[in-house]
């Protein structure tokens, strides 16, 4: 696997693929799933997808029921689409990462297959009156076989530990965003790393909705990444999947469910002994804290693309670390670029300018700003939550400095690019201990002769909490 050199710091887990296989994007399963429909096989997509290995686990076969038998390959599928698919849903290796049945969205995050065509085959169920096994105790089938069961066992795996053992994430980079085949973790992996979690969201929101309104999934997956369709050149469905699971989910649809799968688990043969000696209160204790640092992480707080998702270059020199938590949030506008990116392509490209700009022109070490805003859905890493930036003259390690991707002295970014930073980022600064509760956020004009971050932006962060 090559190294990943313009991050700060990683730790690679690598995923590699054989060579001459269709790139590990979202794209490439669209066309397998529209060619396997219109082949019409013996099962759907999803049954294909559990009998190549992609619901494995002890909950989600009890849930299911055992995979069908794995049939030979369908004539309509070219060799290479076939290998590929098999590739991303077998689990054939006891030691094969999760992570390995990823692709890359067009939105720029990363999806793991598994949990995502088991939502679907639960919603598909549903809308067609096929009933799943019945199991004691009863469980919601759609979260049991996405996110219960693994959140659940996450937690319970680290129960007893030394503190130091993760229960989620990390995020990952792909080794070229236009033609993904390596996938790198950027640090020790949890059972639940970014792109399962995505995934499991993903087979929520998408079973639900095939609950509601059965259509082709191919039409379905087109429709929600905005893969082939012109959705590409605005933000698609899947960039606004923490919303909607946090709509579709609360905290205590979540617990109930993790407690409800740790009951199951607790009857099947192969996780009896995990569970011996928990008892019911320690149980819900365990779904309760799994439920609450999922919601943190995966909702509450919002998604940031890491620097070398975007490309960025290496940092030159040596990066100074900030001492936190800061007191200071510090806005600004880009003003160049001065239209807003709407596009993880767009936004990253921005991001790869702006650092030319400041490393090149201005001489600085690396991008200025700590985080950069698209108008994607998305924040984007620049010097991050531990390093000092270049971004507020005289105050660069007292307060993180966040840029809007575009000039924004006549207009304003979309409202949802607003709540973004005001309701996402600077409340789950404060309860991550990386800001002050009581912290200050000011425009950059206030402390510099500029006009940033624009008249119109400026009046706006005029009325949010801790503007002073």
């Amino acid at each position: 696997c090559p190294p990943v050199p313009t991050s700060l710091s990683c730790v690679c887990v690598c995923v590699s693929p054989s060579p001459g296989l269709p790139p590990r994007h979202m794209d490439s399963v669209v066309q397998i799933v529209e060619a396997l429909e219109a082949s019409e096989p013996g099962f759907t997509v999803p049954e294909l997808a559990r009998a190549l290995g992609g619901c494995g686990t002890p909950g989600c076969r009890a849930v299911l029921g055992e995979p069908p038998d794995v049939p030979a390959a369908p004539p309509a599928l070219p060799g290479e689409q076939w290998l590929l698919f098999t590739q991303l849903l077998r689990r054939d290796d006891d030691d094969a990462a999760p992570e390995g049945g990823a692709v890359l969205a067009p939105d720029g995050s990363t999806v793991a297959l598994g949990p995502l065509f088991a939502g679907i085959e639960v919603g598909l169920k549903r809308a067609t009156g096929c009933p799943t096994p019945t199991i004691e105790p009863p469980v919601d089938a759609l979260y049991a076989v996405t996110i219960a069961e693994a959140l659940g066992t996450s937690f319970l795996l680290a129960r007893g530990a030394d503190g130091h053992q993760a229960t989620l994430g990390p995020a990952g980079c792909w080794d070229n965003v236009d033609d993904p085949q390596n996938y790198t973790l950027l640090g020790p992996p949890s059972p639940i790393p970014d792109a399962v979690a995505i995934g499991a969201m993903d087979g929520v929101l998408l079973g639900a909705q095939l609950a509601r309104e059965p259509i082709p999934l191919a039409e379905l997956l087109r429709g929600y990444y905005g893969t082939g369709n012109g959705t590409e050149k605005g933000r698609p469905p899947s960039s606004y999947r923490r919303r909607d699971f946090g709509v579709l989910t609360g905290p205590g649809k979540l617990e109930e469910e993790v407690v409800a799968m740790l009951r199951v688990l607790r009857e099947l043969p192969p996780t009896q002994e995990l569970l011996e000696d928990v008892g019911p209160e320690e149980m819900v204790a365990i779904a309760r804290q799994a439920a609450r640092d999922f919601t943190e992480v995966y909702v509450e707080c919002p998604a940031i693309v890491p620097r070398c998702m975007w490309g960025a270059r290496p940092y030159r020199g040596t990066p100074k670390p900030l001492t936190l938590p800061l007191g200071s949030i510090y806005i600004h506008h880009t003003f160049s670029p001065s239209d807003p990116c709407r596009t993880f392509a767009a936004c990253a490209h921005a991001m790869r300018a702006m650092q030319r700009f400041h490393q090149d022109t201005r001489g600085w070490d690396d991008i200025g700003y700590s985080f950069v805003v698209g108008s994607d859905g998305y924040l984007y890493q620049g010097r991050g939550w531990h390093w000092v930036g270049a971004h507020t003259k005289g105050y660069n390690s007292k307060g993180y400095g966040v840029g809007y991707v575009g000039d924004f002295s006549a207009t304003l970014p979309d409202p949802d690019t607003i709540a973004l930073v005001r309701d996402e980022l600077l409340p789950c600064a404060v309860r991550t201990g990386r800001l002050h509760h009581n912290y200050t956020l000011r425009g950059h004009r206030q402390l510099g002769h500029t006009d940033c971050p624009g008249n119109s932006l400026f009046h706006e962060i005029e009325t949010w909490h801790g503007f002073k």
